[in-house]
């Protein structure tokens, strides 16, 4: 099943290109993509945590030998995903400043570029300010709670 959904991550192919190079139908590869997404997505919280699973005094050292700046515990970036247009009344919300649809996801980084935090729900057209606002990254921040039990 791994092997069929890292097929299709890495190709960008369609189910039907997947389906035929594995001799599997459309119907099952559908399946196959959905069980391992779904699986993927149950173990994100063990390995995607912010601030991470070290002592928050290190993951600080590790960022200030890379620039000299005290006090960070994470980089943060929007970025856009490009995908399919969305049929429905929402599609143009999907499209973003460059003209193509997306979604638009935030990612926070430690300072070896291990993820430690991802929101991946924002159409194209959301500012990356406005996600940030949203996101409970920002909660934490603003009721200083970032620390870990580390």
């Amino acid at each position: 099943m791994v092997c069929v959904a890292l097929r299709l991550f890495a190709s960008r192919a369609f189910l039907y290109s997947v389906g035929d190079a594995e001799h599997l139908n459309k119907a099952t590869i559908c399946r196959t993509i959905r069980s391992v997404c779904l699986a993927i997505k149950a173990l994100a919280d063990v390995f995607i945590s912010f601030p991470g699973h070290r002592r928050l005094c290190d993951i600080k050292e590790e960022f200030y030998r890379i620039a000299g700046f005290p006090n960070v515990i994470g980089a943060l970036d929007c970025t856009h995903i490009r995908i399919k247009a969305p049929s429905g009344a929402h599609e143009a919300d999907f499209v973003n400043r460059k003209s193509f649809h997306s979604i638009n996801v935030q990612i926070v980084c430690n300072a070896d570029c291990v993820i430690s935090n991802v929101v991946a729900k924002w159409p194209g057209s959301v500012h990356d300010s406005r996600i940030f606002r949203a996101s409970e990254i920002y909660r934490r921040l603003s009721q200083d709670e970032p620390h870990n039990p580390y």
